[in-house]
């Protein structure tokens, strides 16, 4: 019987590679719809009565599944479907672990391979399949970088170690853009900070263009992002880019608004440059939603915080404003604006109703403060 890739035999569980297939392929080019949650273990892992604690010291998290390793390669004729149930009761990091990766090194190189790889593409429960990439992080080759890909489209469990397992690949580099496009949230922050470490030159341009998606959890590496690329130096190429200009604007954005996650503005030390570059470049863009809501929040930071919080002098402080609040008045800007409003866009919205009123933009008239 022939079975298309993917889809489950009626009756038997769903694998959670299947799952990510399924998903992926209904959007090829995008994240998974709801970050591919809920997982098919969901029930199963809710009606777990006991489930393990966390260690007191975390640098033991990994020694109860290293003993089930050496005990399962200990013996030879032991096969990898042994372990899919074998580790509901114990906890399992989701980091890299030294302990796991001491039980993989001890056994043959080749048997852990074939178990990490049964695991990864026939595990049915979250915890066996972690396990998989865990051991795939030690003795994984190039030929596991296709299924590492889809299981790390669940990005929020499986993020962590496919990005570590993937950086230590030969085309590494490649296969994280490729899923640093198709993940968000936790499982971005973990692929971009991961591509940021590379440091790998070719990597620059997609990381100045593509890699903060809104989410605010992007604050985590924005700073990283802007330090790494060499933002301060690619400036000169913000007149040709309007790609690059939106996303230089969701980066500072992130970075006035990010302390306690990541490097904010205050801390950036080219920050007035880069403010002076997109404020100048953005206004010689046509107008957008998207535009105006980011140019709105960086003029509001810029009226309603110190100097300092910008990294600025008072006197660039006050021209940086001037230049936003020149672009936001336009006729055409404000015209966008209210267009957004009256359609009831949830960025204009809260723009109207939150915004420094210090700013009394045009767009906004019938809102102004007394």
């Amino acid at each position: 019987m022939s079975e298309t890739p993917g889809t489950p035999r009626p009756g038997s569980p769903t694998t959670l590679f299947d799952h990510a297939l399924r998903l992926h392929r209904l959007t090829p080019d995008k994240p998974l719809p709801r970050n591919g949650e809920p997982y098919p273990d969901d029930d199963s892992h809710r009606r777990r009565r006991r489930r393990p604690k966390p260690p007191e010291d975390r640098h033991s998290a990994g020694k109860d599944v290293a003993l089930l390793l050496d005990a399962h390669f200990a013996r030879p004729s032991a096969l990898p479907g042994e372990l899919a149930d074998a580790f509901h009761d114990v906890r399992i990091p989701l980091h890299p672990d030294e302990h796991i990766a001491a039980a993989a090194r001890r056994a043959d190189g080749e048997r852990v391979r074939r178990t990490g790889r049964w695991l990864v593409r026939h595990g049915t429960d979250r915890c066996s399949v972690t396990v998989g990439v865990a051991l795939l992080a030690v003795v994984g080759t190039p030929d596991d970088i296709p299924l590492l890909q889809t299981i790390g489209l669940l990005s929020h469990r499986f993020g962590p170690l496919v990005a570590h397992t993937l950086q230590r690949q030969p085309a590494g580099a490649e296969a994280l853009l490729w899923l640093a496009e198709r993940v968000t949230g936790w499982g971005r922050v973990y692929v971009v900070e991961t591509l940021c470490r590379l440091d790998d030159p070719p990597i620059r341009p997609w990381l100045l263009r593509r890699a903060c998606d809104g989410d605010l959890l992007n604050g985590y590496f924005a700073g990283t992002v802007a330090t790494v690329a060499e933002l301060h130096e690619a400036l000169a190429d913000l007149g040709t880019d309007s790609e690059m200009v939106d996303h230089v604007g969701r980066l500072l954005h992130l970075m006035s608004d990010c302390d306690g996650m990541g490097l904010t503005l205050a801390r950036y030390p080219h920050a007035p440059a880069v403010l002076e570059a997109h404020a100048r470049h953005t206004g010689a863009l046509p107008p957008t939603i998207g535009r105006y809501f980011t140019n709105a929040l960086l003029a509001e930071h810029l009226t309603a915080r110190p100097p300092e919080a910008a990294g600025c002098t008072a006197e660039q402080q006050q021209a940086l404003r001037a230049t936003y609040l020149s672009v936001l008045d336009r006729e055409e800007w404000t015209r966008t604006a209210r267009a957004g409003l009256a359609a009831e866009d949830d960025r204009m919205r809260w723009l109207a109703d939150h915004r420094a009123p210090q700013l009394r933009l045009r767009a906004f008239p019938d809102r102004r403060p007394d």
